[in-house]
């Protein structure tokens, strides 16, 4: 028997040390699945790509903008009606922003599996290779 197709969202999480260039790097993946109630975000800050393109970056800022992304996956929600729900949770958190970390816009799939399709993602689109 094969595993049920699941449908996800995805943002990719982005550096942008100089917001008013918009060139970035992208440093994480944020991944929603309703239908298992997964919500979860990696990051990898590659510090030699950052400051290749901007050398005076704040590298603290922005390790530290990006894991409380990953905090805010794992805190714990009440319900939708609360209006505090995953999926409440996952549009917050990809709400377009001018900070030097920005959601990219939302993407869409589908997985039998949210926690290795987010480590696929992360390999792909972040891990520099």
């Amino acid at each position: 028997m094969t595993a049920p197709r699941l449908a996800f969202q995805y943002a990719v999480l982005r550096a942008v040390p100089r917001v008013e260039r918009g060139e970035f790097v992208n440093i994480g993946i944020i991944l929603y699945c309703q239908a298992v109630d997964f919500l979860a975000a990696t990051v990898s800050v590659d510090e030699l790509r950052l400051r290749a393109l901007a050398p005076e970056v704040d590298l603290d800022a922005v390790r530290g903008s990006a894991e409380a992304v990953v905090l805010a996956c794992r805190a714990a929600v009440g319900t939708a009606r609360e209006n505090t729900g995953l999926a409440t949770r996952f549009g917050i958190l990809t709400a377009p922003r001018s900070t030097v970390v920005q959601p990219s816009p939302v993407h869409a799939g589908v997985t039998d599996d949210p926690s290795r399709t987010l480590e696929s993602l992360v390999a792909k689109l972040v891990s520099a290779g």
